[in-house]
């Protein structure tokens, strides 16, 4: 089970309430330093903008390809390590707006870790120092140190010895 906070609603869905979860303000001004971000292709000033601007911990020679999406509403919820590279398109979401609750869950990947291309991550979840995910991957548990996992749903990749077909 990951790791997040439930928070129930009344009335419509909680998607119809966000703005009582965050302030309008916060949300036009993440948007816009994450469009500028997901566009830019130098990668220090990206990461300035993640550290600087949306609060996120980023690690030292951490990339972050073109095109990533980091969680408009709740970016300070994400931690990445350092010397990890987030693959190209690739989503870190720290929230959940459902039906009848929303949920908020940290997100914390490791170092030396490499995210594959249009990897979905979502909250609450850990992913451990030198793991790998293929692209195309939704990340909805924890991933040990050191594993190689991939697919939807998550699972193990990695084979003991290679047999061909």
């Amino acid at each position: 089970m990951r790791n997040v906070e439930r928070y129930p609603v009344e009335g419509p869905n909680s998607l119809w309430q966000v703005y009582k979860t965050v302030s309008r303000m916060k949300v036009v001004r993440n948007f816009i330093f994450i469009q500028l971000a997901r566009y830019c292709p130098s990668l220090p000033l990206k990461n300035w903008i993640y550290r600087h601007v949306l609060g996120m911990k980023v690690g030292r020679n951490t990339a972050f390809a073109l095109m990533v999406m980091v969680d408009v509403f709740f970016p300070e919820r994400i931690r990445v390590g350092s010397n990890t590279i987030i693959g190209y398109n690739s989503t870190i979401l720290a929230h959940e707006y459902l039906i009848r609750e929303y949920r908020l869950g940290d997100v914390v990947i490791g170092d030396n870790v490499m995210i594959g291309a249009n990897v979905t991550i979502l909250p609450g979840v850990t992913i451990g120092d030198g793991a790998v995910v293929a692209a195309g991957s939704v990340v909805h548990k924890d991933v040990p140190p050191g594993a190689f996992v991939g697919g939807n749903p998550l699972r193990d990749l990695r084979v003991d010895k290679w047999q061909p077909e």
